[in-house]
């Protein structure tokens, strides 16, 4: 698009447009099944949380070549100390998790704090209950706003919650984060529920339908093993965020299991 809507009207009329066009199915391939260790987020934010856990969840980390660690702002600076010369792995922060409602200005000041401990990577919960409500505009200058405070390089994450919402809502959330800016657009935070290869696939529609297909898509949320991984990357997914990283890695290095996943992807 040529230019951000101004209004909800507006946004409500670009948001139609742009799903008008998407295609029936997602038009570029998913990324290859082998290399799902390093699309893997490995995540800790179930609290309590002891700061051993961290150190053992970054070990894991590095033996697996994972893509970041995930974890909450009191265990950022213990997470990337852990991890500083070890820089193919990142350090990711959720923000606004995992309600999504708290103001603007508090999701700025957590987002800053998180890239001064040493985040790279931030995860973002959008406030969907605006958006299922059509407060479009508010949701955008919420996400640009933290995307302002922490800039490329950078790498932010926009969850949607998508389990809390319609498929329309999907398309919505999806194209009005891809326009404030975001890496990913991510599926849910794991409290409400699952993702499904349905959100992805309609993520992913979303993204080309606005003419940003090069924004990710991380499913996350009720991934537990192996064939959940394969489903998700099969559908679009271009990151993975899981707290059983670990068995999912085990699980993969059955030769049959990555055969099985790398002649069935879908295109």
């Amino acid at each position: 698009m040529s230019s951000i809507p101004s209004t909800d009207a507006e946004w409500a009329v670009a948001i139609a447009l742009l799903k008008d066009r998407g295609p029936a199915r997602p038009l570029s391939p998913p990324a290859c099944p082998l290399g799902i260790p390093a699309m893997i987020d490995h995540t800790l934010l179930k609290e309590p949380i002891k700061p051993e856990q961290i150190d053992t969840l970054c070990q894991e980390a590095r033996d697996n070549g994972f893509a970041t660690v995930c974890v909450r702002l009191g265990f950022v600076a213990q997470a990337a100390a852990n991890l500083k010369d070890k820089p193919n792995v990142g350090v990711a922060c959720v923000v606004g998790f995992p309600e999504g409602t708290h103001d603007t200005s508090d999701k700025v000041k957590e987002a800053r704090e998180a890239v001064e401990q040493g985040a790279n990577e931030l995860d973002m919960v959008i406030n969907y209950p605006k958006l299922k409500n059509a407060e479009y505009t508010a949701v955008y200058d919420d996400i640009l706003a933290v995307r302002k405070a922490a800039p490329a390089p950078i790498l932010l994450k926009a969850i949607i919650e998508a389990s809390e919402l319609d498929r329309d809502e999907i398309i919505a959330a999806t194209i009005i984060s891809c326009m404030a800016g975001v890496d990913f657009v991510k599926t849910s935070t794991g409290y409400k529920g699952p993702a499904t290869i349905e959100h992805i696939t309609t993520m992913r529609i979303a993204t080309q339908a606005a003419g940003y297909s090069s924004v990710g898509i991380k499913a996350s949320g009720g991934i537990r093993n192996a064939t959940d991984s394969l489903k998700m990357v099969k559908a679009g997914a271009t990151r993975i965020g899981a707290s059983a990283g670990v068995q999912i890695v085990h699980e993969l290095e059955d030769g049959e299991l990555l055969e099985q996943g790398a002649s069935h992807a879908v295109y």
